[in-house]
């Protein structure tokens, strides 16, 4: 089981949810969980989203394992110019 925790933005999409617990290997398999349970989640997704596993960023890597017991933190991606 992981704790994954997720910005304000994302509540609404999460009908109200700042933290769910969940199993997923990897954030691919994350993303697919949170998408099926939660669909408005894939408007936020398609927007850009960064992960982070136990502090470590991850952007685009979604093959990224996670291990049991793990902490993942969802924001939105920040746009730069």
């Amino acid at each position: 089981m992981i704790n994954v925790s997720f910005t304000s933005s994302f509540r609404a999409a999460l009908g109200g949810a700042d933290a769910l617990e969940m199993e997923a290997t990897t954030l691919r398999e994350l993303m697919r969980i949170l998408v099926a349970k939660y669909p408005r989640m894939q408007g936020h997704i398609d927007d850009g989203i960064v992960l982070a596993i136990n502090g470590e960023i991850y952007r685009d890597n979604r093959d990224v394992e996670i291990q049991d017991g793990s902490e993942v933190f969802l924001m939105p991606r920040i746009q730069g110019g």
